[in-house]
């Protein structure tokens, strides 16, 4: 039986089990349904399913896979767009299903490149792991950007192999977990003699594995004692859990501070050196010298302490008035310190790309418009200690904690509000991805969600504390405001690079005698 139509090219049943189990295990390696092993093998029935197939099918294979991978990790698309964008369900599953059909493509590419390159003697213990690795970096940096759980995010809470992040970025664990799926590979259903061949990949995986571990377990103790001299601070995240529906009424914005000042009071018993609150937390223009104003810096001067907290903002840019996504930095008595303005934007959630192709996306946006992106990331002092900030959705995006890493911020400060994903998995995935930050730049990063997840992160990527959520409440925890310099956060993704090389290095092998035409017929 052939899922095809009279005269097109099409997947057998077989074909189209294995690659959506590959999409469902891909699925069940993230939180917070997953676990990372599963990871490790997740590509196993994607590729057996790759080995008959000619180039086409191969593509289809990959993009079904994909397609389900990222309809079960990007769910809550829906929940989004219907609950706060006011689209109706029949027009927010297909918004959510288009993005996941985006995203196929990527995983389809990988499938047909790994067929292309095995008809020119390239095996997939070699192509997948390269090719991945690329493609993952392509769907990470293209159209502004997605890196929104890549592969390697799947691994944060396996210390051991995470560390490796500071060498080759998070890339370079993606790069490990293909290798060792089509290492495995190469031993299901192959003859005595093809598994022989397949000795060699199996052995470059073990080694290459072994070696991350070795590295992670050294690495570790190593940043451990690196730290161990630096003085404590303590810091209290706090989690005031408005519901989203109110948190904009006008109406509230009064007992929206009374929350955040009477929790960063009974935080402030414990003598933190910080307290942080999430982002636009002051649902008010905090620059405007009002009552309001003057409340937020009455809580600073009262708890004797660092306030960092988000708000929105404004400025006259070309003569008009924009809007920014802004964090403050109080200093314990009440002046403003610096401030930071979001310099990557959330596209349809901050400003709206393509307006005249997607006219209803238009409510998407929050109500002031379309917002005005920073310039640049430079640290604000905080207790004498430069302090960089991730608003958001920046802190899945590698580039940004190595900008900062690279202005010596010795501590990274998330501000979130993940209270527009409800009770879905992406609050759990969206911290999954902050703790490579830690790891990359090799600092600790504190991250303070308005309904959850509050978490603080050290510079092992450890998490060391972390609320529930949905909950009012504070997280106090120590941390250590210094840095460790890293080969990443100097040199970057050059493992990526090295990867693209040796890509097109195998693409040019000479080998096979077929025309290209053929290695591309259906």
């Amino acid at each position: 039986m052939r899922l095809q139509a009279p005269g097109r090219v099409g997947l057998d049943v077989k074909t189209a089990s294995l690659a959506v189990l590959s999409g469902i295990l891909l699925v069940l390696s993230f939180p917070k349904f997953g676990h990372w092993s599963v990871a490790w093998v997740a590509l196993i029935p994607l590729l057996v399913a790759l080995r008959p197939l000619p180039f086409t099918p191969a593509l289809l294979s990959g993009m079904l896979a994909g397609f389900v991978q990222h309809v079960g990790l990007m769910y809550w698309v829906t929940h989004v767009v219907v609950h706060y964008g006011k689209l109706p369900l029949a027009l927010g599953v297909p918004v959510m299903m288009l993005l996941a059909l985006y995203l196929s493509l990527y995983t389809g590419l990988f499938a047909g490149g790994v067929v292309f390159l095995r008809k020119r003697g390239i095996p997939a213990a070699v192509a997948a792991p390269l090719l991945w690795t690329c493609l993952e970096y392509a769907k990470s940096m293209l159209l502004t950007g997605f890196p929104w759980e890549n592969l390697a995010h799947s691994q944060f809470q396996n210390l051991p192999l995470i560390q490796l992040a500071d060498i080759t970025g998070s890339y370079g664990v993606s790069f490990l977990i293909v290798l060792v799926n089509a290492a495995i590979c190469a031993f299901i259903g192959m003859a005595d003699g093809g598994r022989r061949k397949a000795l060699s990949g199996a052995a470059v995986a073990v080694l290459l594995v072994c070696l991350t571990a070795g590295y992670g377990f050294w690495r570790i103790g190593d940043i451990t004692a690196r730290f161990e001299s630096v003085p404590n601070q303590t810091v209290a995240l706090i989690q005031g859990n408005i519901d989203q529906s109110i948190k904009w009424d006008p109406n509230f914005q009064k007992e929206t501070l009374r929350i955040y000042r009477d929790l960063s009071l009974q935080a402030a018993k414990e003598s933190p050196q910080l307290i942080v609150w999430p982002e636009t937390a002051t649902p008010f223009m905090f620059q405007n010298r009002d009552e309001l104003h003057d409340a937020v810096v009455d809580t600073a001067k009262s708890a004797g302490a660092w306030l960092i907290f988000g708000s929105p903002s404004y400025t006259r840019h070309e003569g008009e008035l924009r809007f920014q996504n802004s964090a403050f930095v109080l200093s314990p008595g009440g002046e403003i310190v610096g401030k930071y303005n979001k310099v990557h934007l959330v596209p349809y959630g901050e400003y709206v790309p393509l307006r005249p192709l997607f006219p209803f996306i238009e409510k998407l946006a929050v109500g002031v418009g379309d917002f005005l992106a920073g310039t640049g990331f430079d640290p604000v002092p905080v207790a004498g200690k430069p302090v960089g900030f991730l608003i958001c959705y920046e802190g899945i995006f590698p580039e940004i904690g190595r900008a900062w890493g690279r202005s010596d911020a010795s501590l990274l400060v998330n501000v979130t509000n993940d209270a527009w994903f409800g009770m879905t998995s992406a609050p759990f995935q969206h911290l999954s991805m902050t703790v490579f930050r830690a790891v990359e730049n090799r600092l600790y990063v504190v991250r303070a969600a308005n309904t959850g997840v509050s978490a603080i992160i050290d510079a092992t990527g450890r998490i060391t504390s972390q609320t529930d959520l949905f909950v009012r409440t504070f997280l106090k925890g120590p941390v250590k405001i210094h840095r460790a310099q890293t080969f990443y956060t100097n040199y970057g993704d050059l493992f990526v690079f090295f990867c693209m090389i040796a890509l097109l290095v195998i693409f040019y092998k000479p080998g096979g005698s077929r025309p290209w035409s053929k290695k591309f017929r259906k």
